[in-house]
């Protein structure tokens, strides 16, 4: 089975995953600024948690005055899906991917990265995997410290515009697989259709986000799984 394990190979791959988050940390960066938060508090906050729902609900508690486990079950609700990337990853991760790989590589996966990662064909190794997570995580802390330090200068449209940028750059990532591989694509129509059904049905909508990505994550894999399953060699 092929195997990729080059740290260049996967800190190319990071660089434009990195760019988008240097432009998505920047707007995290302003809004921590806002409410008060020093800039090398909020740089602290992206270098040690490394995911952008969860550093907004983090926020959020913390000006409105939460308590510890308010903000420790906000967060595993919405990171609990980086439990099922996980495991996914594993299943791609080579023999050299000991426990201490896996304990310390966990810290790296965010939505984008695992996307990229899955994407490559055969395993991956460990050199690999750090290579992929570097770009992006100094990305993020480097967008923190810029947009903290801006702090009030840039207007509110410009900041709002800047929130965008993380779904064109999802986008950029699903579309390829999506157009060679038909499963694939019927498999991300099925999690985008149950997405909206979290979003517009009334009972549905009381689901929080973190919950309703792995209600919808697990119903479309398991369809796909069953209705177009990949056949391996024997």
């Amino acid at each position: 089975m092929q195997l990729c394990n080059s740290y260049r190979a996967g800190l190319r791959d990071g660089v434009p995953i990195g760019l988008g988050y240097l432009s998505v940390s920047f707007a995290f960066g302003i809004t921590a600024s806002s409410v008060g938060i020093p800039a090398y508090i909020a740089v602290l906050i992206s270098m040690t948690n490394l995911t952008s729902a969860g550093q907004l609900a983090g926020l959020t508690l913390m000006t409105a005055g939460g308590s510890l486990i308010e903000a420790a079950v906000t967060q595993l609700v919405i990171n609990l899906r980086y439990a099922l990337m996980s495991i996914s990853i594993s299943q791609k991760a080579s023999a050299g991917f000991g426990i201490k790989h896996r304990l310390l590589g966990a810290f790296f996966i965010t939505d984008e990265i695992f996307a990229v990662a899955v994407s490559k064909s055969g395993q991956i190794g460990p050199r690999y995997w750090y290579g992929l997570g570097t770009v992006p995580y100094f990305g993020w802390a480097a967008g923190t410290l810029l947009g903290a330090l801006a702090g009030h200068i840039m207007p509110d449209f410009i900041i709002s515009a800047l929130g965008i940028a993380i779904y064109g750059m999802f986008i950029a990532i699903i579309v390829p697989p999506a157009k060679k591989s038909r499963p694939v694509f019927l498999v991300v129509l099925t999690a985008a259709a149950l997405r909206c059904l979290f979003t517009w049905v009334p009972g549905l909508q009381q689901i929080s986000a973190g919950f309703a990505i792995i209600l919808c994550a697990i119903a479309a894999a398991t369809l796909g799984a069953a209705l177009r399953p990949v056949r391996t060699e024997a």
